[in-house]
């Protein structure tokens, strides 16, 4: 895909902060960090979304992630990390190439969790487990 600006980054054709490189995924600085330290994760074929990824690069994808974790946390000085992903606009996709989001967390940095749970209600939560699992059978066999 041309146009996508994380394929160019792999390419080497558009610059940026590179701090991890394999044969198979690349981690850069995101340019529009949460936190210092804000490192996406992308494989380095392209894949719009989780909904297109393969399944052995999303298992590499985060094998390496566990890797970077420890080193981002430590280089930030930082007390926990993030790890987020968004897929399709409705769940806040901006870039169009599958990515993780490396967020290092400090107390009082001021992010604030993208939901505060509640109880829900258990007759909607069965009938949503129901649907997933029947979804889940058809997908799998």
């Amino acid at each position: 895909m041309t146009d996508c600006i994380f394929c160019r980054i792999v390419r080497k054709e558009a610059p940026a902060e590179i701090v991890y490189e394999d044969d198979k995924v690349m981690a850069f600085m995101d340019i529009n960090p949460a936190n210092p330290g804000h490192t996406l994760l992308v494989p380095k074929a392209h894949f719009r979304n989780i909904f297109d990824l393969d399944e052995e690069v999303a298992a590499y994808l985060m094998k390496v992630a566990v890797r970077l974790a420890p080193a981002i946390k430590e280089a930030m000085g930082a007390e926990g990390l993030n790890i987020l992903n968004a897929n399709e606009p409705a769940a806040f996709q901006s870039v169009f190439h599958f990515h993780l989001h490396l967020i290092p967390r400090t107390f009082g940095d001021g992010i604030r969790p993208p939901w505060i749970p509640r109880p829900g209600d258990p007759n909607q939560i069965k009938a949503a487990a129901e649907r997933i699992r029947k979804a889940i059978e058809r997908r799998v066999r």
